[in-house]
């Protein structure tokens, strides 16, 4: 993953402490109760989906009184929330491939309002698969070291030893590359070490990146981006956009 699309990941994610930190913490606790609806289990050492949401949800500095609240809710009798994983892939302007990851519980609203962005400020929805062969899904953990107080080989080694199956360093970013399932808990264990997040999730990461050098496509793709992310049905947004 290039080094721009990192720092823009990180960007975003210190963006959280802003206006958007509601909307933030009301998808992360929809991921929390659809995985532990699924996982079938509130406790993250056996239920790893739940691990990896729980390290997001830390990563932007979710409290711990809300996460514990939403695991509770999902596993209460009366719980009747139903959400359904969708995954919608299209082209942003000049082909830059789009997934959209998104929770709701009413396709018939959803799809067509992701249609119509893609429509609007894109080259429109495809099929399923037309692009996802180009992406890799893997756990991201990203570490911000803007301060230089990390040093890269001690933070290679710690998350090596800590379970991770690739590391990479890109100036002010220390990104750590997990297996998907393993995602939850080689964060948790870089926590104990005394690692501070600026993101931990499970991430599409392209294969190949585009550019975009023509003013109008990249206002399109930046209206595009943040059209999705403000639907409140759309939990994640992945492209390869290569940002500078």
């Amino acid at each position: 993953m290039s080094g721009h699309s990192k720092w823009h990941n990180i960007q975003k994610t210190k963006g959280a402490a802003d206006a958007k930190r509601s909307a933030a913490f009301t998808k992360i606790a929809k991921e929390i109760i659809v995985a532990v609806k699924t996982g079938g289990s509130g406790d993250p050492n056996n239920n790893s989906r739940l691990a990896t949401v729980i390290a997001k949800a830390k990563a932007v500095n979710m409290p711990n009184d809300n996460i514990k609240r939403t695991i509770d809710k999902a596993l209460g009798a009366n719980n009747t929330d139903n959400y359904e994983s969708v995954v919608y892939e299209g082209y942003g302007p000049n082909g830059v491939a789009v997934i959209v990851e998104a929770l709701t519980d009413n396709r018939q609203r959803t799809a067509p309002e992701v249609r119509h962005l893609l429509d609007k400020f894109g080259k429109g929805l495809g099929a399923t698969g037309c692009v996802s062969w180009s992406f890799d899904r893997k756990g991201v953990i990203l570490l911000d070291n803007e301060d230089g107080d990390l040093e890269e080989d001690t933070v290679m080694m710690d998350a090596l030893d800590c379970g991770a199956s690739d590391f990479e360093a890109d100036g002010d970013v220390f990104t750590i590359y997990t297996e998907p399932d393993d995602c939850g808990k080689v964060a948790a264990a870089l926590e104990a070490k005394g690692y501070v997040f600026a993101s931990a999730q499970v991430e599409m990461v392209p294969q190949n990146y585009v550019k975009l050098t023509d003013a109008g496509d990249i206002k399109n793709m930046e209206k595009l981006i943040d059209a999705l992310e403000d639907n409140d049905d759309v939990q994640n947004v992945y492209h390869n956009w290569e940002q500078e």
